[in-house]
């Protein structure tokens, strides 16, 4: 690079540094007059006077909220500094062929919209249709473009242009920077979090992003190809275009693990939305949060279809050791109704009601059974008597319950009662799996992934838990409250205080059932990314909760841990219903240098022969490497872990970012240690956690126990063998 060359870029980033130090400057002002607001909010309301509130008054006390509250928003959302608040420039000439070139328009394209005190924009938001030639211009169609210029920044510093022409020939008084934007971007260093690449969404997923918001949007593509950062641009698009709708009905963005979740959660923030919940496979339930996955024998029992009818027989069937029938005395008549007559019981209170809202049923045909076996004196007595029963009470409390669906589902662990609702829908194998997985959830007190959706399922067939009624408390009546004699003495009824008897769990059995599970919130727009590898139960998990969404669905079949395609798409065509759907297909690798993603195919198209194979753009010189090492009952070779880090040591002088260790279970212990390794760069994951994730380079251990070991086998593979940007190495055992 020349002296001249150097000179020209830096007079080129001064010129940008400019700008930025005067959008920051604005910023500055907005944040003061955000305070000035807040402070001018917390005056509204005020008043001297007590007791009732005047009607002014009271319009002052909204007033203040509304203020405040919009003045802390405004305010947050300034104080967010993301790398790269302005990104974008666009010079462009709209004049016809011929005319006068020298006026030409300059729009800065950033994150949000900003305008100096004239009202003249510094910055254009992204989402803005004025912002949209920043992605779709091409040197085909230029739409009016001259030059697209991408900035880099680091805090409030810029640090580097990339340029691309997008005309034949840049006019004479017109520098160019760079060898293109794109390029540029896919060449720098993964993070820890996935980056923001609207700087450099091309024309094709710019259409996808700023689609029809209506019906089902469906974004495929192979490995790279940026299906998800896509998908969570087109949240923070469709928040940004019909806000009303999106940001009151809220947006959900599902992914498939813990450590994906993690990776991608600054991303709509960063493009300056937080109307966003964003939820992994495993905590789509509010009160539970799993991380855990089974054999992918019982993940395939658990999430297929014949669940329903599995789960149906469960919500319906007896608590575990409730009485099999009823013997009481009321009025001082007996009455005994056998275990056939509390079976048609419970078969007509389930008829139109949930479990748990059919209590108040039961009692009453409790009542009517209990009064047609005994009819003797006046019947309006022998009900009231029958209500006001104790042992009624205390036979209802053991006979119909309320039942927690977290609980229903732990009632499997019992075999002979897991052989009793599966049969003649799963085989005597499949029903002693389902036992013996529950048995090893109330061991190690924590739930699966696979168990979330079968709760949810649950919960709709028992209904919510309902809270006891408040018991009334008589006049002058004496009670003991927390160790304490208190006198209540205010009236007949007075109602006893509440007290939160919650506690931190302790035993495992606490730990599954702590906290309350709720109803599921419906949302206004669906996000599910890597949508190939939920199972059935699982589409009918998220179903529920866009029963009245519009969706996004990202996905690649080739890459499916699911088994059953077929079974999926079924249960995935019933959550969608009957909504319009809209396609758009991912070409072009932008992830994998070309000699990784060659070694990729190699493995799936054996396998999956019409895999959806893209075209890798890149080009390093350099083949993932394959590495052997020796079996542990063998002293004269190295042992996997001797080697990995050797491995890993050659890796991370070869890239300045991050790294992955992907190791099957079997492998796992002897990994830990290189976790957090060589400054921290280093991250040990298994291969399901790797879904929709990527690093500069990573070390695959034992490939053919990861197929194996995951639930889908090769194509698990292929995933794990497309997470590195620059650099793979493959660990084999000896044969």
């Amino acid at each position: 690079m020349t002296d001249t060359h150097v000179d020209a870029v830096a007079a080129e980033i001064a010129i940008e540094q400019q700008h930025l130090d005067r959008v920051h400057a604005e910023l500055a002002k907005a944040g003061k007059r955000a305070d000035l607001v807040a402070v001018d909010g917390m005056s509204r309301g005020r008043t001297d006077r007590t007791g009732d509130v005047r009607d002014e008054e009271m319009s002052g006390l909204f007033e203040r909220d509304a203020l405040v509250f919009n003045a802390a928003r405004r305010m947050a959302t300034l104080e967010h500094q993301y790398e790269g608040l302005v990104f974008g420039r666009l010079d462009l000439d709209h004049a016809p062929e011929g005319a006068d070139q020298s006026d030409r328009e300059v729009r800065y394209i950033g994150r949000l919209g900003v305008r100096d005190d004239d009202y003249e924009p510094l910055v254009i938001d992204w989402r803005a249709p004025a912002a949209s030639p920043f992605y779709r211009a091409t040197p085909g169609d230029n739409q009016g473009v001259i030059r697209r210029r991408v900035l880099r920044s680091r805090g409030e510093r810029v640090i580097g242009v990339e340029d691309d022409l997008m005309v034949p020939e840049a006019p004479d008084d017109m520098v160019v920077v760079g060898d293109g934007a794109l390029l540029a971007a896919l060449t720098r260093s993964r993070g820890q979090q996935m980056r923001d690449i609207v700087a450099t969404i091309q024309a094709h997923q710019d259409e996808a992003i700023r689609a029809n918001d209506r019906g089902i949007t469906e974004i495929s593509g192979g490995p790279g190809t940026g299906k998800t950062v896509v998908a969570l641009h087109r949240a923070a698009y469709l928040l940004y275009a019909n806000r009303r709708r999106y940001e009151s009905g809220g947006i959900l963005v599902i992914g498939p693990s813990a450590a994906y979740t993690a990776y991608i959660e600054r991303v709509l923030p960063s493009l300056g939305e937080e109307s966003v919940t964003l939820r992994s496979l495993g905590d789509v339930v509010d009160v539970i949060t799993a991380v855990r996955h089974e054999s992918p024998e019982v993940a395939a029992i658990k999430g297929s279809l014949q669940m329903r009818t599995v789960l149906k027989r469960l919500a319906a069937r007896a608590v575990p050791g409730a009485p099999t029938s009823m013997r009481v005395m009321v009025g001082g008549l007996p009455v005994h109704l056998d275990e056939g007559q509390l079976a048609d019981i419970r078969r007509r209170a389930l008829r139109d009601r949930t479990r748990n809202q059919a209590t108040k049923h039961v009692r009453e045909l409790l009542a009517e059974s209990a009064w047609r076996q005994v009819r003797e004196g006046d019947r309006d007595e022998f009900l009231d008597a029958f209500d006001e029963s104790l042992a009624v009470d205390d036979f209802v409390a053991e006979w119909w319950p309320q039942v927690d669906p977290r609980e229903a589902l732990l009632w499997l662990a019992d075999t002979e009662l897991a052989y009793e609702v599966c049969r003649s829908v799963l085989s005597q194998g499949d029903a002693a799996a389902l036992a013996h997985a529950a048995r090893e959830t109330l061991e190690l007190g924590s739930w699966t992934v696979s168990d979330v959706a079968l709760v949810d399922e649950l919960s709709v067939r028992v209904g919510q838990v309902e809270a006891p009624e408040v018991e009334e408390r008589s006049f002058y009546e004496i009670e003991e409250l927390d160790g304490v004699e208190e006198l209540q003495a205010m009236g007949s009824a007075i109602r006893a205080p509440e007290v939160d008897h919650s506690l931190t769990p302790t035993s495992a059995r606490e730990r599954l059932l702590h906290g309350t599970v709720g109803r599921s919130t419906d949302y206004a727009h669906v996000l599910v990314d890597e949508a190939q590898d939920l199972s059935p139960m699982q589409w009918r998990m998220i179903g529920r909760r866009g029963r009245r969404a519009s969706w996004t669905v990202v996905g690649d079949v080739a890459q499916a841990s699911w088994p059953d395609i077929a079974e999926a798409e079924q249960a995935r065509d019933e959550a969608y219903g009957t909504q319009p759907r809209q396609a758009f297909h991912m070409t072009t690798n932008y992830r994998n240098a070309q000699e990784i993603f060659d070694y990729a195919r190699e493995v799936i198209l054996p396998v999956v022969p019409d895999a959806d194979i893209p075209d890798a753009v890149r080009q390093t010189g350099v083949r993932p490497e394959d590495v052997t090492f020796g079996d542990p009952l063998d002293d004269s070779r190295p042992d996997v872990s001797t080697v990995a880090a050797q491995a890993l040591t050659r890796l991370a002088d070869e890239v300045d970012g991050s790294i992955a260790v992907i190791t099957p279970q079997r492998h796992a212990e002897a990994m830990l240690a290189l976790d957090g390794s060589h400054d921290g760069r280093v991250v040990v994951i298994d291969p399901l956690s790797t879904k929709g994730l990527e690093w500069d380079a990573t070390l695959v251990v034992d490939p053919d126990a990861i197929v194996r070991e995951a639930p889908g086998g090769a194509r698990v593979l292929y995933v794990v063998l497309t997470r590195a940007a620059h650099r793979m190495t493959v660990l084999r055992p000896l044969d």
